[in-house]
């Protein structure tokens, strides 16, 4: 099936693209392709009465494919009793009960909901001494290669394009080894560890030999965040620094990509070098924006020799000369330009992104985590407050598990002091107090807080967030924490979006009838909390579309703290100057337990606010680049239409 998807593609995207890609409109989809084509491969193979040996991989790249396997055993009878699996790495030193095990992992998602036999589940042993590895990983490609080598392997990719836990300056012949991890990988694990601190340095992993002598490879790759890798990892030279790049040399590999992760690729980011394409109003902005950004030049100072030298002659005989098409997308991006968000009064609102009646709007934003808002949009935030609208926050989760265990702590302490301060009768604080230190003294990685712990934290968000509603002017009335149930289960893995957050986001939309709605629309990861968040916006709107009140609701996206939309996306710009610049930053400080060590730090070592400017002002600069006025920051938007 993923052969035949390859075969269609031109010879011209070949020319580009090293490795066979298939791109699909999102991961599930991608993933139940991949899963029938394993499917089919183990039926085959139990036809032939053969076992099947597959190598599987772990992170958040297969979730979807392994479920998708699971309901095609409990639902069309798909049996797994001749499987042999191999998994790709563990992390070492690692209990197979800890919480961020891969054993754990594969139980949990796959092994323990099909029938596979116990004796053909192999996944690297984590609790070995370290004079054990070298005799463990021999015997572990022995056992591979007793079986005739893996039938199947199943790859993610790495942000510095790692496949298993082999790291850039991996050889080619690399066998399965312990190694040590990239800080890179160390700080985008970071998340599932709650702190760099606590990140294992070391794994262990099959070596790349053994993977190009797979007979099949699929790697999956979700999200925009492995956008950039993925185009170096097709389209650029073979090296080691970059070891997917080893793949382009492998006679059957393929990439199985969501829109996402496949949109810096050459013939989806600017198809107009790759083959004769239809201008639409979005390609020839996208296309004349990318032009003068790369010859960093104003819009209106491109030339017809410009066009002609970058690949886009034809789009210079169709709509040409130069000038005109320039003064075209000049305009359209001047209009993006607005400082009023909720809407200019009394104005002609036809070339402004927002509608100017009515004149006082009800707004509601959509924060998935208790700093979003003010991260991502605080100066727009501010402004539609102080232009008179109504405006509400939902808070989506608590956002409880992004808190350190002793700023808890020091929270249960504060109030214990307190109580005794005042004269407040009770030992109940003392003894959640005393219960908490117990706990987070003897807490294993395997365990998961407790309620108490969790409820500290999370009233520690809460009051952060209610300081910044009030920093900028908001009663408590507009105020809302949602606590969707799906992020509440106290470990980095969430449940998936079920009905009650559904219920909870349009019960929400229902009570403030908004005229417009501010949702975060951050992408990079399709499991993360973000994209939960923003499927709950968008289910619940698409319900209530034919409600009155949703006929003149519009919905704004914006980005989270990690990247920003591209300049060819924006549709409206809020600028903002020094002072709202300053203003912002004293909003987020609000929020003290994330500041100065962040738990969930990212690939980024920049504290938030720090982050936030520093996109604000990239922004502004890029408008101003492209030759319109100067502005200290802007924060951008992009409209859903439903």
């Amino acid at each position: 099936m993923l052969k035949s998807e390859i075969d269609k593609a031109t010879s011209f995207e070949k020319r580009f693209e090293n490795i066979g890609t298939v791109v699909y409109e999102n991961s599930v989809i991608g993933s139940k392709s991949v899963a029938k084509e394993i499917a089919d491969l183990i039926r085959e193979k139990q036809s032939q009465n053969q076992l099947c040996i597959l190598g599987l991989a772990t992170g958040s790249s297969p979730k979807s494919l392994y479920a998708e396997l699971v309901r095609l055993h409990k639902e069309e009878g798909l049996s797994f009793k001749n499987v042999v699996s191999f998994n790709l790495d563990e992390y070492y030193p690692m209990e197979p009960d800890s919480i961020n095990s891969y054993v754990r992992f594969m139980h949990e998602l796959l092994f323990d909901q099909v029938d596979i036999l116990p004796e053909n589940v192999h996944v690297p042993d984590g609790t070995l001494s370290k004079e054990a590895i070298g005799d463990y990983c021999s015997n572990y490609e022995s056992k591979i290669e007793a079986l005739g080598g893996i039938d199947l392997q199943v790859l993610g990719i790495g942000g510095n394009g790692h496949i298993g836990f082999n790291e850039s300056g991996s050889l080619q012949n690399s066998k399965t080894r312990l190694v040590a991890l990239d800080h890179i990988t160390r700080v985008a694990a970071s998340k599932d560890f709650s702190g760099l601190d606590n990140t294992p340095r070391t794994a262990i992993t099959l070596g790349v030999k053994k993977i190009m002598e797979a007979k099949r490879v699929i790697l999956l790759a979700w999200g925009e965040g492995k956008s950039n890798i993925i185009k170096d990892s097709v389209e650029g030279p073979v090296t080691n620094q970059i070891p997917a790049t080893f793949l382009q040399e492998h006679n059957n590999t393929t990439f199985v990509l969501d829109k996402s992760a496949a949109s810096k690729l050459t013939r989806i980011n600017t198809p107009w070098l790759v083959e004769n394409v239809v201008w639409t109003d979005t390609l020839i902005r996208k296309a004349v924006l990318g032009l003068a950004q790369h010859l960093k030049k104003p819009i209106l100072m491109l030339t017809d020799a410009d066009y002609i030298e970058n690949g886009m002659s034809d789009l210079l005989a169709d709509l040409g000369p130069a000038y005109d098409i320039n003064i075209g997308i000049f305009n359209k991006l001047q209009n993006t330009i607005t400082g009023w968000p909720g809407g200019k009064p009394n104005a002609d609102d036809s070339k402004r992104p927002e509608r100017a009646e009515p004149a006082q709007k009800r707004v509601l934003i959509f924060s998935p985590h208790p700093d979003d808002d003010i991260i991502s949009m605080g100066g727009t935030f501010k402004r539609l407050h102080e232009q008179g609208h109504e405006v509400h926050i939902g808070y989506q989760t608590s956002g409880n598990i992004a808190v350190a265990d002793d700023e808890a702590l020091r929270f249960a302490n504060f109030v214990c002091d307190y109580n005794v301060k005042f004269g407040i009768a009770g030992s109940e604080a003392d003894d959640i107090y005393k219960k908490s230190v117990q706990f987070i003294q003897n807490k294993k990685n395997s365990e998961t807080d407790i309620p108490e712990v969790r409820n500290i934290k999370g009233l520690i968000r809460k009051g952060e967030a209610q300081a910044t509603c009030h920093f900028v002017g908001l009663p408590d009335n507009q105020i809302h924490f949602m606590e969707l149930p799906f992020y509440e289960t106290g470990t980095i893995e969430k449940k998936p979006l079920g009905e009650e957050d559904i219920q909870k986001t349009m019960d929400l939309i229902e009570k403030i009838k908004p005229h417009q709605i501010y949702a975060a629309g951050d992408l990079a990861d399709p499991h993360g909390t973000h994209k939960v968040c923003l499927d709950a916006v968008f289910e619940a709107v698409k319900r209530l579309k034919e409600k009155e009140y949703m006929k003149d609701c519009w919905v704004w996206l914006y980005r989270g703290a990690w990247q920003e939309w591209g300049i060819d996306e924006i549709e409206m710009a809020v600028p903002m100057g020094p002072d709202q610049v300053l203003e912002k930053r004293k909003a987020i400080f609000k929020h003290q337990s994330q500041k100065d060590g962040v738990v969930f730090q990212g690939s980024d070592s920049r504290e938030f606010w720090q982050r936030a400017e520093d996109r604000n002002r990239e922004t502004a600069a890029i408008y101003h680049q492209l030759g319109l006025a100067h502005y200290a920051a802007m924060e951008a938007f992009v409209r859903w239409i439903y």
